[in-house]
């Protein structure tokens, strides 16, 4: 028999529940690995586009498969038009990862053979979701304001053509390319809580849309991508916080978390979160804002008190730097987890591929975790089932 694996209320930490050839990390290390390559050399390096294909093929493309992969996706840019005057009919003050969430399903809706499995088949699917979500997040924001969503812009790459269709003006280059770099640190992270959701909800053999909606749904948490958000509403409350140190001082004395600091895996610093750093600081230069310098200040803060309590290496997540980075970008608070999800679509696609066609079928298995009861128990017949004018 088969020894159970007994550990509970962990939420899985430790848990090794598959193997993947798509992410590696040393959080011992502070290391990010996508298929072999260091996130500093991609982030450095490549563009979304060559790290989305490198995610979702497993090797480097070379020029004329880079090419071909870039112009599919921006063929598959366009969304079908009932999606766009269905979301007309929406709440206007619908929080936009629902949206999304609910968006999604409704591509699935449009693909004329949604059931077609092959991996070529679901490859393109992939595509067309890494093509669509950024019309689909920047269509909502426009219908939101009373405008319409905007074409395409066929010139412009993937970060670029996102900028174009959210507010209607081509970005300045040294904008796209910073914008193009978060996509590339956002791409993919192991099995975090989303791309857990992603593969658990696709190893029932359900479409990749339904893996994507489960990820989205689980990304939306405070706990996940939803800390960006947080993080910005944080440092725009500061802004005009007479004393800020003082602030951040009485939520830490009090218990209560300070967002973007401390990750559940890296122990001696997020890579990603030191990339973000020098770009955040590059970009307040560019725009003449200073929200590096109040980012430092609260991060000054909280290690200071930490040391002083014993509690070392908690330091700066991705968040953290990321909010302040999206923001100088024009890109409204409630925006930033969808821009994430933009990016992280490649991810998801690419551990769905791994789920769904595994190497050997065998290790493709559907993820059925155990529970321990600990309920009420009257033993192997159950309770006594009382009628209703019979309980007290």
């Amino acid at each position: 028999m088969a020894e159970q694996v007994r550990i509970k209320n962990t939420g899985l930490r430790g848990v090794t529940v598959a193997d993947s050839k798509i992410s590696f990390i040393d959080g011992e290390k502070g290391v990010l690995i996508y298929r072999g390559f260091r996130i500093e050399e991609l982030a450095e390096k490549s563009t979304f586009m060559e790290t989305a294909y490198l995610l979702l093929n497993g090797i480097m493309p070379n020029r004329a498969q880079l090419e071909h992969f870039s112009g599919e996706i921006v063929k598959a840019r366009r969304v079908p038009g009932f999606i766009f005057e269905n979301m007309k009919r929406w709440p206007k003050d619908a929080r936009p990862m629902d949206v999304l969430q609910a968006a999604v399903p409704l591509l699935a809706m449009a693909d004329p053979d949604p059931a077609a499995g092959s991996r070529r088949e679901v490859t393109g699917r992939a595509m067309g979701l890494i093509a669509r979500l950024p019309a689909l997040v920047a269509g909502w924001h426009r219908i939101r304001t009373g405008r319409e969503p905007l074409d395409p812009d066929e010139g412009l790459d993937h970060a670029a053509n996102f900028l174009w269709m959210l507010d209607g003006q081509r970005p300045d280059p040294e904008l796209a390319r910073t914008l193009d770099i978060c996509l590339i640190l956002h791409a993919d992270h192991t099995f975090n809580a989303s791309t857990f959701a992603c593969r658990e909800v696709v190893s029932t053999r359900a479409k990749i849309y339904a893996g994507v909606t489960a990820g989205l749904g689980a990304l939306s948490g405070s706990l996940h991508g939803g800390a960006n958000t947080e993080v910005m509403k944080m440092l725009l409350r500061l802004r005009d916080e007479p004393d800020a140190e003082a602030w951040v001082r009485e939520r830490l004395a009090a218990g209560e978390r300070i967002m973007g600091i401390g990750h559940a895996v890296y122990k001696t610093g997020d890579p990603r979160a030191r990339i973000l750093r020098r770009m955040s600081g590059r970009l307040a230069r560019v725009t003449g804002q200073d929200w590096p310098v109040l980012s430092d200040r609260i991060e000054g803060v909280v290690l200071e008190e930490f040391k002083r309590r014993g509690r070392v290496g908690l330091l700066p997540n991705l968040d953290f730097h990321a909010a302040p980075v999206y923001y100088m970008l024009g890109i409204p608070v409630d925006l930033m987890t969808p821009v994430f999800a933009m990016s992280r679509v490649a991810g998801w696609s690419a551990h769905i591929l791994e789920e769904v066609f595994a190497e050997a079928q065998e290790k493709a298995a559907l993820y059925r975790p155990k529970a321990e009861y600990i309920g009420e128990y009257c033993g192997l017949m159950g309770c006594d089932y009382q009628d209703l004018s019979e309980r007290t």
